[in-house]
């Protein structure tokens, strides 16, 4: 049967090296699968495809980079899928996709990576209300429905990986859709591994402070090019990814990450909120 890992929002950021990471353990481990990387941007996938396929050709004729050489060759095949993940016509559309690659021959999802979602930066009295709602939409209704839509592909030992934040352990202001969207991914990936537990199923809550990725860019309508004090996306998935397999319900990668979710324990929400609203302006 064919063994998938699907990525949501892998062309570029965080899903991206998801992909990249995934990509060279399967290779090093010399198995064969699938990847599906799921984002609406078609050239970014496609340029995410072709820079995975020509690394692995140029290994493949090199036999000194390879310690498999002499080792049946495994196949990992990059499926690329532009699809527009938003709200529930996007879970739809995923399901859709589901449904066309169980007609050609049975598979099974072995890792999902809900990575898929954005955010903005601003009082909420002086956002885009359609695009708060656009928020909601693909954070929450769309990860809601492509982990539902998934599951009955999904065996023992499967693995869902929700991308959450930091930011999911408080209510923020300047930030406070975003912040509230992640509350709901953390909350609902805790309640669902403890449904899930004797069916074998996995499910952990990658929950990142700042990581140098695209994330600010969008969230301020470019006027804030990169993210303060971001940690290497490198080091977030790879840290990621050993901690998945160690079956962490809550992952952190870094010290001051954890002590600052420790801390939102002790100090008052609305506390937490009103600083940020005063102290921590974003440009937008």
């Amino acid at each position: 049967m064919r063994k998938i890992t699907v990525i949501t929002g892998a062309s570029s950021g965080l899903g991206a090296e998801f992909t990249r990471q995934l990509f060279c353990r399967y290779k090093k481990e010399n198995i064969s699968r699938e990847i599906w990387i799921i984002a609406r941007s078609e050239e970014k996938l496609e340029e995410l495809k072709n820079e995975l396929t020509s690394k692995n050709e140029a290994a493949s004729t090199n036999p000194v980079a390879s310690d498999n050489h002499n080792s049946p060759e495994s196949t990992i095949e990059i499926k690329p899928f532009s699809i527009d993940l938003g709200g529930k016509a996007g879970a739809e559309n995923f399901n859709d996709l589901l449904k066309r690659e169980a007609a050609s021959s049975a598979f099974e999802i072995e890792y999902l990576i809900n990575n898929a979602g954005f955010g903005t930066y601003g009082p909420f009295e002086k956002m885009e209300v359609s695009r708060e709602m656009e928020m909601i939409e693909l954070n929450c209704t769309s990860l809601t429905g492509i982990t539902g839509y998934a599951l009955p592909y999904m065996n023992k030992g499967s693995k869902i990986l929700n991308v959450a934040s930091l930011a999911s352990f408080m209510p923020l202001g300047n930030f406070a859709v975003y912040a509230a969207t992640k509350a709901y991914v953390l909350s609902f990936s805790i309640a669902l591994r403890a449904e899930l537990k004797d069916r074998g199923i996995k499910v952990c809550a990658l929950c990142p402070g700042s990581v140098s990725t695209n994330f600010a860019n969008i969230a301020s309508n470019g006027k804030r090019k990169l993210v303060w004090h971001g940690k290497d996306p490198v080091k977030v998935v790879r840290h990621c990814l050993k901690q998945t397999e160690k079956n962490k319900k809550i992952i952190q990668c870094f010290l001051k990450w954890r002590l600052t979710a420790l801390l939102s324990r002790f100090v008052g929400r609305y506390i937490v909120a009103r600083y940020t609203y005063i102290f921590a302006e974003r440009p937008y």
